[in-house]
């Protein structure tokens, strides 16, 4: 049985990877020091998987301690989750954010190749895409960010291919993917953020369980079917199998590679609230507010290399991804406390 290290295997999409991992036959480990996790993740894994779960409490910016980990068993691969992810507060505390995403996935690589590990499945996103009017969006395309975030995940992935170019042993899965959404079936993991959300999601759930008043949709006049913005969303749980399935091709000898994880379509933001109105069984009130300056009216990506390549597709729609939310939010257990 292989065994993998998973680092940020708390937070949510960690946490729903390692449960598809374990899922799949691999000996997971969780590297995660809690920042951004709650502390019962862990418990609600054992319940999941009916195993107990092996956490290493530790920083990936303490060096010393990633070469213990290292030194504590043998790893056959390592899944790289542990990042800050906040595209707002990124640029608000710029060099935080690139000290933790970069300098931590150089610590960590340091410490792989010292213990003679090479293969990395790293989580990237679709932020270090160049703006552009042509969708789906292909591996290809022009590449650029717009914020400190999306720098460091263009860093972290410049920062791979750096190394492998260099020593042949390397072997990556870098995977760029869109808005994660919903929750694992068993409603015990899910995505909770303790502030205001970010995406939109997590703040229509909001909305739902009535933490906050309404969803303000910026911009109903874009040139979509609803005049409102249209994203690619995907389920956590097929996200996870994803990197499950980049994992497997690295660990048969496959070569590197670099795909987009997504659904290939997009929805609208009316499309999703609709949608978590089915899944909540309620209307949920919202207004119109002026577009935000950056923002496109389309954004979403092709899958068709993480199909061919992986055998990747995704399998949930959107009502799923509202269903499984609802199911977690609604849930009293799952509340902060």
């Amino acid at each position: 049985m292989a065994k993998i290290l998973l680092t940020g295997g708390a937070g949510y999409i960690g946490s729903h990877t390692y449960a598809a991992l374990t899922e799949a036959g691999y000996a997971v480990e969780i590297l995660d020091n809690f920042a951004n996790a709650r502390d019962d993740v862990p418990d609600r894994l054992e319940m999941i998987t009916g195993a107990p779960v092996k956490v290493h409490r530790v920083d990936v910016l303490d060096r010393a301690a990633l070469d213990a980990v290292f030194a504590s068993t043998t790893f056959d691969g390592v899944v790289h989750f542990a990042a800050k992810k906040a595209v707002g507060e990124s640029q608000k505390i710029p060099l935080d954010y690139i000290e933790t995403n970069c300098t931590g996935l150089v610590n960590l690589m340091k410490a792989m190749e010292k213990a003679g590990v090479f293969r990395l499945v790293f989580s990237s996103s679709a932020t270090v895409y160049a703006p552009t009017l042509d969708w789906p969006i292909p591996e290809e395309a022009a590449l650029g960010y717009a914020s400190t975030y999306a720098l460091t995940k263009l860093m972290g992935e410049q920062i791979i291919q750096a190394a492998a170019h260099a020593d042949a042993r390397w072997r990556f899965g870098i995977l760029r993917y869109f808005n994660p959404a919903g929750a694992h079936p068993s409603a015990l993991i899910g995505e909770d953020p303790s502030d205001i959300p970010n995406n939109l999601m997590p703040y229509i759930a909001k909305v739902a369980t009535g933490e906050l008043p309404e969803l303000n949709v910026f911009g109903n006049d874009y040139p979509t079917p609803d005049g409102t913005g249209v994203r690619d969303y995907i389920h956590v749980v097929d996200l996870a199998e994803g990197h499950v399935q980049s994992l497997n091709a690295l660990m048969k000898g496959e070569g590197s590679h670099i795909v987009n994880l997504g659904t290939g379509q997009g929805y609208s933001v009316l499309d999703m609230l609709k949608a978590y109105e089915r899944a909540c069984g309620k209307p949920l009130p919202y207004r119109v507010a002026p577009r935000r300056e950056g923002d496109l009216a389309c954004y979403y990506g092709d899958p068709a290399k993480a199909e061919a390549l992986l055998g990747f597709r995704a399998k949930r729609d959107l009502d799923d991804m509202c269903a499984t939310s609802w199911a977690w939010v609604s849930r009293a257990s799952n509340m902060r406390g």
